[in-house]
């Protein structure tokens, strides 16, 4: 495993992290027992990074890490969370300090920590950027000695941007997969500059880039690539990038061609994300110990080619750029 700088808050992370989403909940059923021996494969691989959040399974992927941390007192382990979703309604006002402070109370609980290494918004309104309030209240947890640094889980380019008007944003997580390629053009320059650690969220495009996709896949009813499609539950580019299922299958078919003997899809694609000096980490999800290995295999894979960069450019200019450039 190799270990990057987290922008400026003196965390180096494993470059391969893990995402706990699938721990919680939407991503069909997975028992407790899978998901621990899937934190502790992680860890056994040299993953030190979890990035979870207060509504996955509602507290149900934080308190298994808050196990985990418990059982592994000697593993230097960070892990960042999220707050904001558990806003009903969710709106930008919702982002004051009496909210926020209440779920950060909760997750160190769950947690069983004093202090979080890293809170994120939860993909906020657009609106939440424009609060100077909000980042105050951040500020005010820091100082508290309650969050020791904080940063922002955005759906937009736009949104990352204006984030990094606010000094105190040590992080910031967006979603960058060889079908959303938009951050490296217009993001990356300005969090390289600034220092700020990106974390690379759904960096398989919800399993388009696994390569093990076929049109006539069944989703369970409790899983969002079922019903989140059209952005039913929330924003469509959770679910597949934003990009249309078939669509993507077909782009998956030619980037296979791509592939390095003895590699899949998926690490190719974990790889591609890896050439990219701006990103610290990318965070793919795991429900079984054998999904966190073949993901963390990809640490070690040799760098991509000039021409395989070049040709996963093309595939995305040529089928997937319509779809998704102009929306986030």
């Amino acid at each position: 495993m190799n270990y990057r700088d987290l922008g400026g808050t003196g965390m180096r992370v494993s470059e391969i992290s893990l995402g706990t989403w699938a721990l919680g909940s939407e991503w069909g059923e997975v028992s407790d027992e899978d998901s621990y021996a899937t934190l502790n494969r992680a860890v056994d691989l040299g993953v030190n990074f979890l990035d979870t959040a207060d509504v996955y399974g509602d507290g149900r992927s934080e308190k298994l890490i808050g196990r985990l941390l418990k059982d592994r007192p000697n593993d230097e382990i960070f892990v960042a969370t999220k707050a904001g979703r558990r806003l009903d309604p969710h709106t930008a006002e919702g982002y004051n300090h009496e909210n926020i402070s209440a779920f950060v109370e909760r997750s160190l609980e769950n947690l069983g920590v004093e202090a979080l290494d890293l809170l994120q918004l939860h993909c906020p309104p657009t609106e939440a950027y424009r609060q100077d309030e909000t980042f105050e209240a951040l500020d005010r947890l820091v100082e508290a000695g309650k969050v020791k640094h904080y940063g922002v889980s955005v759906e937009k380019v736009e949104e990352a941007r204006m984030a990094l008007e606010y000094p105190g944003v040590s992080t910031v997580q967006i979603i960058f997969n060889i079908f959303r390629q938009k951050p490296a053009v217009e993001f990356f320059p300005l969090a390289e500059e600034r220092d700020i650690g990106v974390l690379a969220r759904v960096p398989l495009a919800s399993g388009l880039l696994s390569g093990k996709m076929s049109p006539d896949r069944d989703f369970p009813e409790n899983d969002h690539r079922n019903f989140n499609r059209e952005g039913a539950a929330f924003d469509r580019g959770e679910t597949f990038s934003g990009v249309p299922f078939e669509r993507g299958i077909e782009a998956a078919e030619e980037l296979k061609e791509l592939v390095p003997e003895g590699y899949t899809l998926a690490q190719f694609a974990l790889r591609w994300i890896l050439t990219h000096p701006a990103v610290s980490c990318a965070i793919p999800g795991a429900k079984r110990p054998d999904q966190a290995e073949d993901n963390i295999a990809a640490a070690d894979m040799p760098e991509l080619s000039d021409e395989a960069m070049s040709r996963a450019s093309e595939v995305y200019d040529a089928a997937i750029r319509p779809e998704v450039h102009h929306l986030w």
